[in-house]
């Protein structure tokens, strides 16, 4: 007799994480752009290639000293400040990610807490939010400014845990970046990717349970259905 399979029941999703660039806002092309213009405006001039090291989950002051060299607390504030204000000019073109709007509402009416965890600024992450109109949707928003260290560290999860008051794996993560994955995963949390096909293998790799292209079609339940499958693939 064939001994029946147990696979252990997925633990309800009770909290939601949002990285900001590149999951709630297409905004890695405007980005790139605004430090591009940045870098240019302090004399540095740097290529297309050199500008994929901003896309990785970094906090604002490790981007600039490795473009910059080594600065003063008061030089990271104000080269920081003109950077975003760079950003603000060109947001124009920042769009929301398509769906993700109608899930954040949706979580609401679930009334499943969300918060944001971003290494960008605490400056950039309100004006983002207010754009959207989301702001009243996010409980808690955790930014560079509350961590010591940017992701892949774990502690910008661990915060927004913390600050949303449910247990690390009663949470998930959407992240498009490999560092962003590595450190929710560090934290405990179980995170689904967000990227085009080219990307997805690597959030995969990172730890990624899931990997989405956009929101549209995405509900809770749907959410909980994926993540179930993926436990049982696992246990298997």
């Amino acid at each position: 007799m064939i001994p029946a399979i147990c696979v252990p029941p997925i633990t309800a999703v009770r909290g939601i994480i949002f990285d900001m660039d590149g999951v709630l806002v297409d905004s890695h092309p405007s980005h790139r752009k605004a430090w591009h213009k940045f870098l240019q405006s302090v004399g540095k001039d740097v290529s297309e290639q050199e500008l994929d090291f901003i896309l990785d989950g970094r906090k604002r002051h490790e981007i600039l000293r490795h473009f910059l060299g080594e600065l003063s607390e008061a030089e990271l504030l104000e080269y920081g400040n003109r950077k975003d204000d760079f950003f603000q000019q060109v947001l124009t073109d920042v769009r929301s990610v398509p769906g993700v709007v109608d899930f954040v509402r949706e979580l609401r009416r679930s009334r499943i807490p969300v918060a944001l965890a971003t290494s960008g600024s605490e400056r950039r992450a309100q004006f983002t939010l207010k754009r959207l109109q989301l702001t009243r949707y996010f409980k808690a928003v955790i930014t560079g400014n509350d961590v010591e260290e940017g992701k892949p560290d774990p502690a910008i999860y661990s915060v927004a845990c913390q600050r949303l008051q449910v247990p690390a794996e009663n949470v998930v993560a959407f992240e498009d970046a490999v560092s962003g994955v590595r450190a929710a995963r560090g934290a405990g949390i179980k995170c689904v990717g967000v990227g085009q096909r080219e990307q997805a293998q690597k959030l995969r790799q990172a730890g990624a349970e899931h990997v989405i292209e956009n929101f549209l079609g995405v509900s809770i339940t749907g959410l909980e259905t994926i993540l179930q499958k993926h436990s049982a693939r696992q246990f298997l």
